[in-house]
C-alpha cells in the first residue's frame, strides 16, 4: 500500500491505528499454521491473540469497543478468512458486549472461557417462518416448577453447528405485547436440545450456519437473561450492537481490495499507457477510497460513542444508518474492483478474484437494509408501516 494511501486511510487516532497494526502482525504470524484447520481450532487460535477480549488497553489506549473493532480490522487486513472474521465480530459485538450488561450477575468463568475461545456462543432468534418480526415467533417456554420447558426451532443461526451455548428467544406469554418474549442462555448439550440442518452458504461459506431444535428442553430459572418478559429489550440491545459494528469485519477486506486494485491500475498497461491514466479508472478508484474512508469514520465514531457510555439502544438510528451505509459501500467497492479486474475477477489465483456474494449478503445482516430504512424513518416521526 502506498504511503499516500496509508495516510489517507489512517483516519482513527494513533493509538487505534497501532492496535490495527499490532493485530495484523499477530494474525500474519499465525495465518499459515492455521490454514486448513477446522473452524474451532482457528477460532481458539485467534481468540488466543486477544481478539475476543472485552477489556480496553488501559488509560493510554483505546476503550474496549474501539480496541475490539481495531483488532477485527487488523486480522482482516492480515488476510484471515472473512467468514471467520464475521463470526468473531458477531460474537464480540452481537453477544459479548450486550450480554455483559443484560446478565444480572455476569459469570466470570463464562466470560473468561468465551474471551479465550474455549466457549462459543450463538444468537438464536430467527425461525424458518421469519426473523424480522420477532413477535411472530412460535418457539415457546413454559413454566415448570422453578424452571422452564423450551420447545421450538431456530434456523439460519451463525455458528449453531459448532457453538456451546445459545442465546435463545422464546415466547413466554400470548399476544404481540412488548413483554411476551424472554431470552434464555441455553447449553447446547442439554437434554432435549439438538442440532438440526446445517446450511451450505454461497456467501461467507466458512462461517457455519445451522438449525437448533428444542424438544421439551428443561431449563433452570437461572437460564433467564434479564428477567421474564424482557426478551424484546434484550433483543433490541443485541441487535443495536450488531447493527452498529458487525460490518467492522469488512474493513480489512475492503482495505485489501482497494490496495490490490490500486496496484493493478498502476502496473497494468493497455492502449499504450498505464490503466490508471484513464480518468474513468481513476474515478472508480477514488470512489473506492471514498467508500472505505467513510466506512472507517462511521464505524470508529460509533465505537467511540459506545466507549463513552452511551448505550447501543440509544444509538438505534445511528446503528441502522451505519450498517446500511457500510454494507452498501462494500458492495459498491466490489463492483468497482470487479469492473477494473475484468475477466480476472472471475478466475482463481489471479490475485484479482472477486467475491461479489459476500458483500451482497451484508445487505441482509441484522435486518435487511430496506427494513432498516423503514425503522429509521419511523424514528424520525414518519407514520410508516413495515
Amino acid at each position: 500500500m502506498s504511503d499516500t494511501l496509508t495516510r489517507l486511510l489512517r483516519c482513527a487516532p494513533a493509538p487505534v491505528e497501532r492496535v490495527v497494526d499490532a493485530y495484523r502482525e499477530r494474525a500474519e504470524a499465525i495465518k499459515d499454521e492455521t490454514a486448513g484447520a477446522d473452524f474451532r481450532t482457528q477460532w481458539r487460535t485467534l481468540a488466543g491473540l486477544g481478539v475476543l477480549r472485552r477489556a480496553g488497553d488501559g488509560p493510554e489506549g483505546p476503550g474496549p469497543v474501539t480496541r475490539g473493532l481495531a483488532a477485527i480490522e487488523g486480522i482482516g487486513l492480515a488476510g484471515i478468512d472473512p467468514g471467520l472474521c464475521y463470526a468473531l465480530t458477531s460474537q464480540l459485538f452481537g453477544m459479548q458486549h450486550p450480554l455483559h450488561t443484560a446478565l444480572t450477575k455476569p459469570d466470570r468463568d463464562l466470560t473468561d472461557s468465551v474471551e479465550e475461545g474455549r466457549t462459543l456462543l450463538c444468537h438464536a432468534l430467527t425461525e424458518r417462518s421469519g426473523g424480522s418480526d420477532p413477535l411472530s415467533m412460535a418457539s415457546r417456554a413454559e413454566r415448570d416448577g422453578d424452571g422452564w420447558v423450551l420447545t421450538g426451532a431456530k434456523a439460519f443461526i451463525t455458528a449453531a453447528p459448532v457453538a456451546d451455548l445459545a442465546v435463545v428467544f422464546a415466547r413466554t406469554a400470548a399476544g404481540r405485547t412488548p413483554f411476551s418474549l424472554t431470552a434464555f442462555l441455553v447449553p447446547l448439550d442439554a437434554p432435549g436440545v439438538s442440532r438440526g440442518e446445517t446450511f451450505d452458504k454461497t456467501a461467507l461459506s466458512t462461517a457455519p450456519m445451522g438449525e437448533l431444535l428444542f424438544d421439551g428442553a428443561r431449563l433452570p430459572a437461572s437460564a433467564v437473561i434479564g428477567q421474564e418478559g424482557s426478551g424484546l429489550g434484550v433483543m433490541a440491545a443485541t441487535t443495536a450492537w450488531e447493527r452498529a459494528l458487525v460490518l467492522g469485519y469488512a474493513l480489512g477486506p475492503m482495505r485489501s481490495l482497494l490496495d490490490r486494485t490500486v496496484r493493478w491500475a498502476r502496473e497494468r498497461e493497455h492502449f499504450g499507457r498505464r490503466m490508471g491514466a484513464s480518468h474513468q479508472v481513476a474515478a472508480r478508484i477514488s470512489d473506492m477510497a471514498l467508500a472505505l474512508h467513510r466506512s472507517r469514520l462511521q464505524l470508529y465514531a460509533l465505537a467511540a460513542v459506545l466507549d463513552g457510555g452511551t448505550t447501543a439502544r440509544q444509538l438505534a438510528a445511528e446503528a441502522a444508518l451505519t450498517k446500511i451505509s457500510v454494507s452498501e459501500d462494500y458492495v459498491r467497492m466490489t463492483e468497482h474492483a470487479t469492473a477494473l479486474a475484468g475477466v480476472r475477477a472471475f478466475l482463481p489465483d489471479t490475485g484479482l478474484t472477486a467475491d461479489p456474494l459476500s458483500p451482497l449478503a451484508a445487505l441482509t445482516y441484522a435486518g435487511p437494509n430496506d427494513l432498516l430504512r423503514t425503522g429509521v424513518a419511523r424514528m424520525l416521526g414518519l407514520p410508516v408501516e413495515n
